[in-house]
């Protein structure tokens, strides 16, 4: 099963590549300029064991917001091109996550019906350069393009840092689930289709 895609989107904006293999080997090169950014979209792959390149040159001279949310689009569309009919799939996945004192949630449904409930907050408006509040926007644009109910939660935590990244991460963990093989290649659905 072929389960790659590459998007390449370009704004007045931003301009971004981003090539996606959900059944990966290690193959991981992140570049956004956005430092903090890419430690996420790193960790992000390493957890999910999936190869993932990202190339963003965007706007920063104005923030990061249009960099960030733009990735997240093109993140999207990439697994839900990787993703074909969704058929063959689990469908569904779910981990928490720690990182140190912080501790997240996060349940999904790669269901063809984008929705996200986000409920974490920050202490601090950045972390390095990377505003906090993108988190959220991030995971809205990864969400709506990819066509995934997405559900993701901050449980506690006191630094910023840690609590992203244990959010990063447990997206990872509930992907890395949910896109696994099921066992008659059938679309996971009373309907019969997603």
């Amino acid at each position: 099963m072929n389960r790659k895609a590459e998007i390449i989107r370009k704004t007045k904006e931003t301009d971004i590549k981003v090539s996606l293999d959900l059944d990966g080997g290690g193959n991981i090169g992140i570049n956004t300029g956005i430092g903090f950014f890419d430690h996420m979209l790193n960790s992000f792959a390493v957890h999910g064991g999936f190869d993932l390149t990202v190339s963003c040159m965007g706007d920063l001279n104005v923030d990061g917001h249009h960099s960030v949310e733009d990735v997240g689009i093109c993140l999207g569309k990439a697994f839900n091109d990787a993703l074909g009919d969704k058929s063959g799939i689990m469908r569904f996945g779910s981990a928490f996550m720690p990182m140190d004192e912080a501790l997240a949630f996060c349940a999904l449904d790669i269901s063809n019906r984008p929705f996200l409930v986000f409920n974490a907050e920050f202490s601090n408006e950045k972390i390095g350069d990377y505003d906090s509040c993108l988190t959220e926007e991030f995971m809205r644009a990864f969400a709506f393009n990819a066509g995934i109910t997405m559900h993701l939660k901050a449980e506690y935590g006191k630094n910023d840092h840690h609590i992203t990244e244990a959010l990063f991460k447990s997206l990872a963990y509930a992907l890395k689930q949910a896109v696994k093989p099921n066992s008659d290649g059938s679309a996971v659905s009373a309907k019969g289709a997603l």
